[in-house]
């Protein structure tokens, strides 16, 4: 071998250890990096005229199993849409009390009810004691302030849904316009040889970004393009090809939706212009329901369905206590406003719109709470009408005439007239009341059981694919310090090459 033939095979050699010290590195600093994939440096031999001339770098790559990474992604999509309902639901078993709990002081409204039952009773021993009477009028507005609580709960979670729902359009925009404008790069790139690997990588942490936001899948094509679609198929675009300024990231498309106040009267879709929460849309088609799991979709379903099914439950057991009462001749309850009241009477009413938000407005009776004697009636004993409320109102579900007590509304409920309690309405107050605790606590109780196993299902992807793209420090400082070696022994080579020449020439030169 000449010595021409040596200086070339070390440079090579050079060159090529330089370039994979430099992927090293990189996966270093970046193995704290959310989404990021170890690249993998390569070489190849270099040939001419079937004699060796030494090594060249080849394409970096990124040492990933993409269908492990796929499933994790998809995993992403449901960890992140079980955590935003798990938060959001947990904000309202927190108020509903403990059904663990001794019986009179749970703080569930079942129990509220039984203290309300329990104050009639011992007023019907003493129906003359002040005390007696302040006890079940302060009972009634136990109840009721707790309903008004729970209500208003309802609303501030829809409303930080909806809020939430905003700004994962605005990321979701952000990560699909990176995605696009790092294709175009990468295409650039491919269609002249060059290594794409970092700017892969840099689109993969944007794509595992966008998994955590929305169920996606995703595509590469062979000319370094990726194609996005939402779970039932919807593409996704990634680059706004009717922008001047060619493709640029965007937080304002493709996707576009603006923020709303949320009310009790506003939802998806609306019945009226003036209760509409705005849609997303994509290129002017509204495309809300295509967009599910992940935060965005979790956020949907809770404003749109979990939470005002939650509203129409309450609603429908508040307007069930007031007129059970009210048919036994006491009018304990009343509203401050105007949902779920007949208008011109006092009667309520919950079938099915316009009876939204009754348990907002749900109230002790200002005659009552001024006046608890009001309590009694005109017979001798004066508690005719408390019997009749004990034995028809929370008792039997038929009243003292033997016809059967109104149900309580369990369908045709919510503004749209669509949901349903999930239980019969052909139950006593208490038990109704004991229906809802359970059936809200249920459904919190799902969000986090299905938390647990999501987040057991993508650790157990994220060490399945761990073992290939994820970054170990001490393997990649392991490497280094073998490409240190080998880049001493190389320039060792180029040293004692320079060496030789140089004792040549001086030979020659003399």
């Amino acid at each position: 071998m000449g010595l021409n033939s040596a200086l070339s095979i070390a440079t090579s050699g050079l060159n090529v250890v330089q370039n994979a010290m430099a992927v090293a590195s990189n996966n270093v600093s970046n193995a704290g990096t959310s989404g990021y994939i170890k690249e993998s440096a390569n070489v190849q031999s270099s040939v001419a005229g079937n004699t060796g001339n030494g090594v060249r770098t080849a394409a970096t790559t990124l040492a990933t199993n993409q269908q492990v990474q796929k499933a994790l992604y998809a995993q992403n999509a449901d960890v992140a849409a079980y955590t935003a309902t798990s938060n959001s639901l947990s904000n309202i078993t927190a108020l509903q009390g403990s059904t663990s709990a001794t019986s009179g002081s749970s703080g569930t409204l079942s129990d509220e009810l039984g203290n309300l039952q329990s104050a009639l009773t011992s007023l019907t021993s003493t129906p003359d004691s002040a005390s007696a009477q302040s006890t079940v009028v302060s009972a009634a507005s136990t109840f009721a302030q707790s309903v008004n609580t729970l209500a208003s709960a309802y609303q501030t979670q829809r409303q930080t849904a909806q809020n939430a729902v905003v700004s994962s359009v605005s990321d979701i925009n952000t990560d699909l316009t990176t995605i696009g404008t790092l294709s175009t790069k990468i295409m650039n790139l491919k269609s002249t040889g060059q290594d794409t690997a970092a700017l892969e990588n840099q689109r993969y942490t944007a794509l595992s970004s966008l998994s955590s936001e929305l169920s996606v899948s995703w595509s590469e094509s062979a000319n370094g393009d990726m194609t996005i679609a939402t779970a039932d198929g919807i593409t996704l675009p990634t680059r706004d090809t009717s922008s001047s300024s060619g493709a640029t990231v965007s937080s304002t498309w493709p996707l576009t939706t603006s923020s709303a106040q949320i009310s009790v009267s506003t939802t998806y879709p609306g019945t009226s212009s003036s209760n509409t929460i705005p849609p997303i849309t994509l290129n002017g088609r509204d495309v809300t329901t295509h967009l599910t799991g992940g935060t965005l979709g979790a956020n949907i379903t809770l404003r749109d369905t979990t939470l005002p099914t939650m509203q129409a439950q309450l609603d429908s057991l508040s307007s069930t206590v007031a007129t059970r009462f009210q048919a036994q001749g006491m009018s304990l309850f009343t509203t401050s406003g105007t949902n779920g009241v007949v208008p011109g009477t006092s009667q309520t009413d919950l079938v099915p719109a316009g009876s939204v938000g009754f348990s907002q407005d749900i109230s002790v009776s200002s005659a009552y709470s001024s006046d608890p004697s009001q309590l009694l009636d005109s017979t001798t004993s004066g508690t005719q009408t408390i019997q009749n409320v004990l034995s028809y109102t929370f008792g039997t579900t038929s009243d003292a005439s033997g016809t059967a007590q109104t149900a309580a509304p369990s369908s045709n409920l919510g503004m749209t007239g669509t949901l349903s309690t999930g239980y019969t309405g052909n139950q006593k107050i208490i038990s109704l009341a004991t229906s809802l605790t359970a059936n809200q606590a249920a459904t919190a109780s799902d969000a986090s059981s299905g938390l647990a196993l999501s987040q057991t299902t993508q650790s157990s992807l994220t060490s399945n694919l761990s073992g290939t793209s994820t970054v170990s420090i001490d393997t990649e400082m392991a490497n280094i310090v073998t490409l240190q070696n080998a880049y001493a022994a190389n320039a060792k080579v180029v040293s004692t090459v320079q060496t030789m020449f140089s004792a040549l020439l001086s030979a020659i030169g003399t």
